[in-house]
């Protein structure tokens, strides 16, 4: 069964990635998503993954899902961990120099 995390959590989550990554959702978004990703914000996440609505060029919406690296999580802290794995993951796929971890 798939982990929920609570309000709490989500909106802690979703208000750091969509305020202070962007570009890391873009990013992600396009390494896991179709070609011609522009823009993506990150829409929730789960026990199982994360999920970013993306703005394709072309001006149609489209959702990506990306599973978490490491596996199912039912921890907080993990969620951290486990979105950094994917931005590590998302810049091997595009070949972008990931920037060092805080």
């Amino acid at each position: 069964m798939t982990h929920i995390f609570d309000e709490s959590a989500r909106a802690g989550v979703l208000g750091h990635m969509n305020g202070d990554h962007g570009d890391d959702n873009i990013l992600i978004a396009r390494a896991f998503g179709p070609s011609g990703v522009i823009d993506a914000v990150m829409t929730r996440f789960d026990g199982d993954g994360g999920t970013w609505e993306a703005t394709l060029a072309d001006g149609s919406v489209t959702e990506v899902r990306a599973p978490w690296p490491g596996g199912p999580i039912t921890e907080r802290p993990e969620v951290r961990r486990e979105i950094v794995a994917l931005y590590d993951e998302a810049c091997r796929r595009l070949g972008v120099e990931p920037r060092p971890h805080a």
